[in-house]
């Protein structure tokens, strides 16, 4: 289970960053706007936002384990389909992925809840740390396997289909085993939509998401603007994922000491503004604000997710709120990407954009102080 539990994990990011570096070559391969070519990294964030709330539902149907091992096998789909050599495909294949990204989004806080209730935050940093460490690992290697791969960008970005299907095999016992094992689930509704601290938590997950996708979307471009090579900001993108699993280590330690979350949601967030203000007024410094908005996208980016099975009662609960959570986090999150390409556009250079993502990270903060509270979402 512990193995299915990280190959999962292993999962969730790497269909969506393997694309950042390479989104210049795919735009002048198929000839997309800078408007386009951000629809690419806001077609899964719309996908998460639509199938996020529909996911507690089916899960009371069907079962946790086995809506997850669903959820791998659409994703291998999903990427399959995004590397064929067919344009209409690109955004077939990418909804598949997103859809089963949403899926696993959503139950893996459940299932942390569920499984490790008494280990919520540790478990969350192995959880957040695998999928930075993949993460970051496909970002880097996107470039040299789409030059040395036969097939070019549409092989490098197929071949994650691989890991799916090792997850998807290691996953299947789960699916029979926990059938027979798992407690009834109540029968009445979870329904956090009234709750304040609930729209908090999804506030905290939007701006957070906002702020990695638009990254992994166009950080590579910001850095080759400034005379940095493909290559090279392909691995400054790495070196932020890094950075973040790094994050993801400490932070359990860092809140085991607190008696609630708050000061950590607002230091972090302020340190990502701060990187983000430093590439705008510095952009010869691009290595160190990489890297310190690398350590604040990653604090937000654990509890974002922590959030979802700290404020929750039981799994139920965080199903449900993670659902909602995530379903509006995404929905605002997936205007990042293109409004950025949009302003880019409109302004001709990259300093607009960043000071408009610099402000709402400056709000991040502010929101990061009432949902990092100690108290329980009421269902």
């Amino acid at each position: 289970m512990i193995a299915g539990f990280l190959l999962i994990a292993a999962n969730l990011r790497v269909a969506l960053t393997s694309i950042g570096p390479l989104v210049e070559t795919i735009r002048g391969d198929l000839h997309l706007t800078a408007g386009e070519a951000g629809f690419i990294g806001t077609l899964p964030l719309l996908t998460f936002a639509a199938v996020s709330p529909q996911v507690p539902r089916l899960t009371r149907r069907f079962g946790t384990d086995q809506m997850l091992w669903a959820a791998l096998a659409t994703l291998a789909a999903g990427i399959v389909a995004r590397s064929l050599p067919v344009t209409g495909l690109l955004w077939v294949g990418t909804v598949l992925l997103g859809a089963a990204i949403a899926v696993g989004n959503v139950l893996m806080p459940s299932l942390i809840k569920r499984d490790f209730p008494d280990r919520v935050s540790a478990v969350t940093g192995v959880y957040t740390a695998v999928i930075g460490i993949m993460a970051s690992v496909a970002a880097g290697v996107a470039v040299p396997l789409a030059g040395t791969l036969p097939g070019g960008w549409r092989t490098s970005l197929g071949c994650w289909a691989g890991l799916v299907l090792v997850g998807l095999a290691v996953w299947t016992p789960q699916i029979t085993r926990q059938r027979g094992a798992a407690p009834a689930e109540p029968t009445k509704t979870a329904t956090p939509w009234r709750s304040l601290l609930a729209w908090e938590c999804a506030a905290f997950m939007a701006l957070s998401a906002c702020g990695f996708y638009t990254v992994q979307s166009w950080y590579s471009s910001i850095l080759q603007s400034h005379g940095t090579s493909e290559t090279t900001a392909g691995w400054l993108l790495f070196a932020y994922q890094f950075v973040g699993v790094i994050m993801s280590i400490v932070m359990p330690f860092v809140l085991a000491r607190l008696r609630d979350q708050r000061g950590v949601a607002f230091v972090s967030a302020l340190i990502a503004v701060s990187g983000y203000l430093g590439l705008l007024f510095l952009p010869d410094l691009a290595v160190l604000w990489v890297l310190l908005t690398g350590i604040g996208a990653g604090g937000v980016f654990f509890l974002a997710l922590a959030f979802f099975s700290l404020r929750a009662e039981d799994p139920r609960s965080s199903a449900a709120l993670s659902g909602m959570g995530q379903s509006v986090g995404y929905l605002v999150a997936a205007f990042g990407p293109v409004l950025f390409g949009y302003l880019h556009d409109v302004t001709g250079d990259w300093r607009v954009p960043l000071a408009v993502l610099a402000g709402l990270t400056g709000v991040h903060a502010l929101i990061g102080l009432r949902a990092g509270r100690d108290a329980h979402v009421q269902v």
